[in-house]
């Protein structure tokens, strides 16, 4: 402790008074305020968002737009109560200008309608929704770097190496990933800890060097690759870089939702077919769509040299590719009745026809 007050002593002092162990017991009060705040937030969003007609399902008519309007107001109101402003504000600005930079909130929408589908309530997979958007943000950050991808604009916007700098960048990149698994242990709340544990080490693998981390470096040593990636190859970068958060965000929201080994076998299956659908889709819109379009910037597959399914198979066949993952994850949510489902086979049509 005195190592601490000695390195960050000026900084605190100048924002309490008194004495050391005052000033500790009101950090720690404070602390707690906090949360129970973000914990009310939370709360009243959920009820406020709940009581529209458009977030209930009926049978007779599914309204996948306002639910995801709805769901994504839902996440938008945890996620900005889930990193507050405070010192050092460089770095925390840093963090909130990516997270709540709007985006489509896929990721935190599956684990929404997972827990759902399984029986469990929005509140029980809210802080792994937002964890799991944490994680997506984490990614985007880094993906963007000179020493990555080197892009320059994301969602419309400066990336956030250019409006903070790389080093400050990286740090965000880095705090909004160790935020995420605080945030699952700390803020889950009416689920048992052994469920929570498991969600832990679901979406721990899911980021690391057996999931995203590992596709993000096939992917960089095939760059330039002069058609030496195969499909093989290049479903593999997929399958880990972009379709393993997919799948963690649905499994892990069936797993805090109470689901069977049968039923978060099925999801599973079901994320991966839609995660792999995601990328041959985004893979498709790099070479159709415009930079203004898709909020990004367009063609950066073919300046790179990358491998992609049009690369490899054309763009019709590209298509069919992402029908049929699409048809077969449909499929694996035919045990579920039709309206319960609903959430997820909207967000299944959804990734096949986006177009941003």
């Amino acid at each position: 402790m005195q190592v601490h007050a000695s390195q960050t002593g000026q900084a605190v002092l100048h924002r309490q008074s008194g004495p050391h162990r005052c000033g500790a017991r009101a950090l720690s009060h404070r602390r707690r305020t906090q949360r129970g705040q973000r914990l009310q937030v939370q709360v009243q969003a959920t009820a406020e968002v709940l009581s529209r007609p458009d977030t209930h399902i009926h049978a007779d008519r599914f309204n996948f737009k306002g639910y995801m309007a709805s769901r994504a107001e839902l996440v938008n109101e945890a996620l900005e109560a889930s990193v507050p402003l405070q010192y050092p504000e460089d770095v925390v600005e840093s963090m909130r200008y990516s997270l709540l930079a709007g985006g489509k909130r896929i990721r935190p929408a599956l684990c929404l309608a997972a827990c759902e589908l399984v029986g469990g309530s929005i509140d029980q997979a809210m802080p792994t929704a937002c964890a799991m958007e944490m994680i997506h943000t984490m990614s985007l950050i880094h993906d963007d770097l000179p020493s990555m991808d080197n892009d320059d604009f994301r969602r419309g916007k400066p990336t956030n190496h250019k409006a903070f700098g790389e080093d400050i960048a990286i740090l965000a990149g880095d705090a909004l990933l160790s935020l995420s698994f605080e945030y699952i242990a700390r803020e889950t709340q009416n689920v048992p800890p052994e469920r929570v544990l498991r969600v832990v080490v679901e979406v721990g693998k899911a980021v690391g060097a057996e999931g995203l981390v590992a596709g993000q470096v096939v992917d960089i040593k095939s760059e330039g690759g002069n058609g030496t990636v195969g499909l093989e190859t290049l479903q593999y970068i997929h399958e880990h870089k972009t379709a393993a958060l997919l799948v963690a965000s649905v499994v892990s929201g069936a797993i805090l939702g109470g689901a069977s080994e049968m039923e978060i076998q099925r999801l599973r299956k079901y994320s991966t077919c839609i995660g792999l659908a995601f990328q041959v889709v985004d893979d498709i819109l790099d070479i159709t769509q415009t930079t203004e379009q898709l909020g990004k910037t367009a063609g950066k597959d073919l300046t790179s040299d990358k491998t992609t399914y049009p690369a490899l198979l054309g763009l019709e066949r590209s298509k069919e590719v992402a029908e049929e993952l699409i048809k077969d994850a449909k499929d694996a949510l035919a045990m579920y009745d039709e309206v319960k489902a609903a959430p997820l086979i909207g967000l299944a049509d959804y990734i096949l026809s986006r177009t941003h």
